[in-house]
């Protein structure tokens, strides 16, 4: 679906780096079709260097000939890529952003021609073809669209098509969730050598129990809670352990790290 369309991505960050790197790995793209923006001459370079990917200072100059064009930016900075781009837009590109917290409203309001846009958020396992993003179409987008906004982010992992009015939500699960996910590795690491263990192996173990356990949930579409059933026999060590996981609170704690990053994502626009 990619192989013959030019794809320019605007912002290559950290976030945009993460895309050109698993959008590469998958070869869903070729690299001569795509083009990359950076706000200095050194980071052009550095990407060029790293991915043989073309580079410009000019979001217009990237834009130009571009089939899809992916706004990988900071919330803050849209609206000025925006006024830069609007009038050069025309309705055979696709637009697709993955700035948390910048909503598809607020994009065509921007924009000069009526263009499809879609809204997305993937996270940063994107990397290695192990993502997570979230899809939400605006009033412009056919079908066609999504089925290829979903070809581009189920090549470094999986997608999902919610209502735009989840997309915060989406943030604060998925986007921020590996970060509290590296705690918890980090956290059964350490408990793994406070009992005894090396401190590689530990991590191992961790790592790949969190890996395992996510995708017993996926693969065979039981309910978390029915898993955790199966692996906790009765007068049992699981038990005991897990009593202590409700004791300190950690569901709960969990809980409000999701509500607390969704909250924030609803505000970054205004900051």
């Amino acid at each position: 679906m990619l192989k013959e369309k030019k794809l320019a991505i605007l912002g290559a960050g950290k976030l945009g780096e993460t895309l050109i790197k698993g959008l590469l790995e998958a070869g869903v793209v070729e690299v001569n079709n795509l083009t990359v923006t950076a706000a200095h001459h050194p980071r052009l370079k550095q990407l060029k260097e790293k991915f043989n990917v073309k580079g410009t200072l000019s979001n217009r100059e990237a834009i130009a000939d571009a089939d899809i064009i992916l706004l990988s930016l900071k919330p803050q900075t849209v609206p000025l890529v925006l006024a830069e781009i609007g009038t050069e837009l025309h309705a055979q590109q696709l637009l697709i952003s993955v700035a948390a917290s910048v909503s598809i409203a607020f994009i065509e309001k921007h924009i000069q021609t009526a263009i499809p846009v879609i809204r997305a958020m993937p996270n940063t396992a994107s990397q290695i073809n192990k993502g997570m993003t979230g899809i939400a179409p605006g009033t412009q987008a056919t079908p066609e669209h999504i089925a290829l906004a979903k070809y581009i982010f189920d090549s470094v992992g999986r997608s999902v098509v919610a209502d735009e009015k989840h997309m915060d939500a989406i943030t604060g699960l998925s986007a921020s969730g590996p970060a509290f996910i590296y705690i918890i590795i980090e956290s059964l690491a350490e408990a793994g050598v406070k009992v005894g263990l090396p401190r590689d192996i530990a991590t191992e173990l961790a790592a790949q129990t969190v890996i395992g356990a996510g995708s017993m949930v996926l693969e065979t579409g039981e309910h978390p809670a029915k898993l955790k059933d199966t692996v906790t026999t009765p007068a049992g060590c699981t038990i005991d352990g897990i009593l202590e996981l409700e004791e300190g609170g950690l569901r709960v704690t969990l809980i409000k790290a999701v509500v607390k990053a969704t909250q924030r994502a609803k505000e970054l626009l205004e900051v």
